[in-house]
């Protein structure tokens, strides 16, 4: 909803005719009051999107394929190979949306993250937050926009997440897996790449805890050129490990006294 507007706007300056595939249209307002030719179409299944996107080419070129959210990213990706245009890896974002396997990926590439377990019961989280130790954050293994994300100081917060989480209160987007993580601790760093290059740096600002609530960004983030560099370098190695590199990235990091810790790329 409030991104949307800017992608319609862009394709509009392109010269281009921009159509929504939407299973609600009618939730974008700005799609009627701009008169955008929107279609009804299931967005979780492939093929009917193969087959409207098929039936829109009996009229128009095509010239590309995106979306202006995360979830649908990988489903993006897949519509570009099938249609031949240039698009993401939707291999690559799907390893990247499931945070377990981009942390795997990321420690074996040598590219710093805090330390992590993987907890499916509350057994496992209890056992893995005593491993790590507290405070720990809890969150879902798949999600965007910090949906579940909580830090927790103690057993007591420990215990109340997880039951949050398992208990049927939180909407997941997959089967039930937690992410037991380090409390990485430090300034908050954000990148936006585009392609292999590092476009902006910046240092955001969060609302009070437990929960992460951005309060503000600020470009550029005030860094040393030293600090700037260790910063750009671990997110080209982010896009290495993870097989990035087409279209945005935004990569997140906790500035600790290790140095730059990588808290997220969101692909």
């Amino acid at each position: 909803r409030s991104n949307g507007p800017r992608f319609v706007e862009a394709t509009q300056h392109l010269g281009l005719h921009p159509i929504t595939l939407s299973a609600d249209p009618a939730q974008y307002e700005y799609l009627a009051a701009e008169n955008i030719e929107s279609i009804h179409v299931d967005t979780n299944n492939l093929d009917a999107l193969i087959h409207e996107c098929s039936r829109l080419r009996e009229t128009y070129d095509i010239v590309g394929i995106t979306s202006a959210c995360e979830a649908f990213y990988a489903t993006v990706g897949k519509l570009c190979r099938y249609f031949d245009l240039p698009g993401p890896n939707p291999v690559s974002i799907e390893r990247c949306c499931d945070k377990f396997t981009q942390r795997q990926l990321l420690a074996e590439a040598g590219v710093p993250v805090p330390a992590y377990r993987l907890a499916v019961n509350a057994t496992d989280v209890e056992n893995s937050a005593a491993e790590i130790g507290l405070p720990v954050i809890l969150k879902p293994v798949v999600g965007i926009g910090s949906s579940g994300v909580r830090l927790c100081r103690n057993v007591d917060e420990l215990a109340e997440h997880t039951s949050y989480l398992l208990g049927g209160k939180h909407i997941w987007r997959s089967s039930p897996r937690i992410l037991v993580e380090e409390f990485a601790q430090g300034p908050y760093y954000g990148t936006d790449t585009m392609g292999h290059e590092l476009v902006a740096v910046g240092v955001a600002d969060f609302g009070p805890p437990p929960h992460f609530v951005f309060r503000e960004y600020s470009f550029p983030a005030p860094l040393a050129d030293d600090e700037y560099k260790r910063i750009a370098d671990v997110s080209l190695s982010c896009l290495r490990a993870l097989g990035l590199g087409w279209g945005p990235t935004n990569i997140e990091f906790r500035w600790t006294k290790h140095g730059p810790v990588v808290i997220e790329v969101n692909p």
